[in-house]
């Protein structure tokens, strides 16, 4: 094992329990939720289980959760404004900035390559780990215990969201717009298409015909031409 591997298994996961309220029975799942999959293909380390059963868990449970709220929030709120609520709330970005008010970056079990990678990859790898660790919570304590700390660190930003209107659907509004403003329907293709199957990455273009009006990214075709039609609204100023 490499001096580098052993220190890694040695950081102290009690300081996120404590910043996050939240303290194990079985500390070993929280270790688990903080592993990702390159890191147990690097150390070769018998036993070592990555977090990706864990994010599948914690995905489900904090859709429930947050259907549950927004559901009693928003009494008047009709189907359509629900469901874009709580893709606003659950997305990718929202999902890591939480994960960096909670410093998870400090506690990543990453193999080297991955380490060194800060850049948009680093938002995914954030925004899955906590629904590893939503997973984690769930299976060592139960459903309310995996509701409290999901409303503790996620529910005061849906205001933020509705006020700001980023849970708009931005790719319904920019045809609307672009349509109004130029008479044209905006397309979109794909650019690249990166990862494992297990963990896409995808680049998608919008277009004005021929103009390429800018790009997003998701970890699906679907998020990332929302991204694209999110980022053109904003460049062409046609957000209200």
């Amino acid at each position: 094992m490499s001096a580098r591997i052993a220190e890694k298994l040695m950081i102290d996961f009690s300081k996120f329990e404590g910043a996050a309220g939240v303290h194990f029975k079985d500390k070993s799942l929280l270790k688990q939720a903080f592993t990702h999959r390159s890191y147990v293909n690097e150390s070769k380390i018998s036993g070592l289980a990555h977090n990706e059963r864990l994010e599948f868990l914690g995905d489900a449970v904090l859709e429930l959760v947050v259907t549950e709220y927004l559901y009693s929030k928003y009494p008047n709120a009709t189907e359509g404004d629900l469901t874009s609520y709580r893709s606003a709330l659950v997305n990718a970005i929202t999902l890591s900035e939480v994960a960096r008010n909670l410093n998870v970056n400090e506690f990543l079990l990453l193999s080297k390559g991955e380490a060194k990678d800060e850049g948009r990859a680093r938002l995914y790898i954030l925004a899955n780990t906590m629904e590893a660790i939503i997973g984690a919570i769930f299976i060592d304590q139960g459903y309310e215990s995996a509701k409290n700390f999901i409303s503790k660190n996620t529910f005061h930003l849906i205001d933020k969201i509705v006020e700001n209107k980023t849970w708009l659907d931005s790719k319904s509004y920019f045809q609307e717009m672009a349509q109004e403003r130029t008479g044209i329907t905006p397309s979109y293709k794909t650019l690249k298409e990166e990862g494992p199957d297990h963990d896409k990455h995808f680049t998608v273009g919008v277009y004005l015909e021929k103009e390429l009006v800018i790009s997003g990214e998701g970890r699906s075709k679907q998020e990332a031409e929302q991204d694209a039609a999110r980022k053109a609204l904003e460049s062409k100023g046609w957000m209200k």
